[in-house]
């Protein structure tokens, strides 16, 4: 009979090869080690699990990074920038090398970024992780000093911006800025009932209002180039109403006339956009998205509108909820 205190010799070896659960702070790594190492995404189509199917968009999303943007004035300022790398994945490549995505993104993070930097990003990616075809997208916080309405004071804007690239297996290049504005939205049927109980009954009634946002998608010409201050600029002369920063008495009675000046309904507001983005030639497709957060009803006022370019924006959108802030 087996004393229980004995080991036998098949036990000592189990024993001896259990791994130690210790980080090895004096492990050097050599060239040969480094070569040794299992590559799992590089296995051959047999180590599949599914579907050997193509993959339309593979990547890595939120790696976040300070990245440099030029101003009009040809300043730059320093932005917390969250980016989204993808590239495509055909049949028969059992995955990529996701790392390679940030390592070559951060090659490139000591320049200047304007939309027109990505095509060299994007070309490098398909060089690197070995892909047809490849996206990237940069969201960011931009300032814009803005005044106020009569005060004289000034204020600082943020908006939020994205500029956005996409390359395809011939290398052709399409660059885009997404924009979301932000202003006051007057119902002018709640301003006409008004009114008309003041003239007809004299109650004195509030026409409702909210805070609004427009989502603009443009694709910019290539060769051409289109700064975010002027993308809010198009957007101030469509919809007038833009929040504002600094505000004094003066400031609130302004805004107050202002809004009355230009009462608008959520598909009035897709549809001035529409007018001012049309006529810049330099913008050669775009999309509109509109939410007005109804301060009347329980739900909100949306609208999408866009140029309607063959095998441009298709008018898709369902992000609503994420223009309500």
């Amino acid at each position: 009979m087996k004393n229980k205190h004995s080991i036998s010799a098949q036990d000592e070896l189990t024993s001896a090869a259990k791994p130690v659960k210790v980080y090895d702070q004096d492990f050097v790594l050599s060239d040969e080690y480094r070569a040794d190492l299992p590559d799992m995404q590089n296995t051959d189509s047999q180590q599949i699990f599914g579907a050997n199917v193509p993959i339309l968009k593979v990547g890595i999303s939120n790696f976040r990074l300070p990245l440099r943007f030029i101003t009009p004035t040809s300043d730059t300022q320093m932005l917390e920038t969250s980016i989204t790398g993808t590239v495509s994945l055909e049949a028969n490549q059992k995955g990529i090398n996701m790392s390679r995505i940030m390592r070559v993104f951060y090659t490139f993070q000591d320049r200047i970024f304007t939309p027109d930097l990505l095509h060299e990003i994007l070309l490098q990616y398909k060089t690197e992780v070995i892909a047809h075809r490849a996206q990237l997208k940069l969201d960011f916080e931009y300032p814009i000093l803005k005044p106020s309405l009569r005060s004289g004071l000034e204020g600082w804007q943020y908006y939020r911006c994205a500029f956005e690239g996409k390359i395809d297996e011939l290398d052709r290049f399409r660059k885009y800025i997404h924009f979301d504005f932000i202003y006051s939205s007057a119902c002018p049927c709640s301003s006409e009932l008004s009114e008309h109980a003041r003239e007809s009954r004299n109650i004195y009634g509030i026409p409702h209002s909210q805070r609004s946002t427009a989502r603009v998608s443009v694709e910019i010409q290539e060769g051409e180039h289109v700064t975010i201050e002027e993308i809010q600029q198009i957007c101030l002369e469509a919809l007038k109403t833009e929040t504002q920063v600094m505000v004094k008495r003066e400031d609130e009675q302004a805004f107050a006339e202002m809004n009355g000046a230009f009462t608008k309904f959520v598909e009035d507001a897709a549809r001035l956009l529409y007018e001012e983005l049309d006529d810049e030639p330099r913008i050669v497709d775009f999309q509109v998205a509109c939410a007005h957060l109804e301060s009347l009803h329980s739900h909100d006022a949306v609208a999408v509108i866009n140029k309607g370019v063959p095998g441009g924006f298709t008018g898709h959108f369902e992000d609503f909820k994420g223009l309500i802030r």
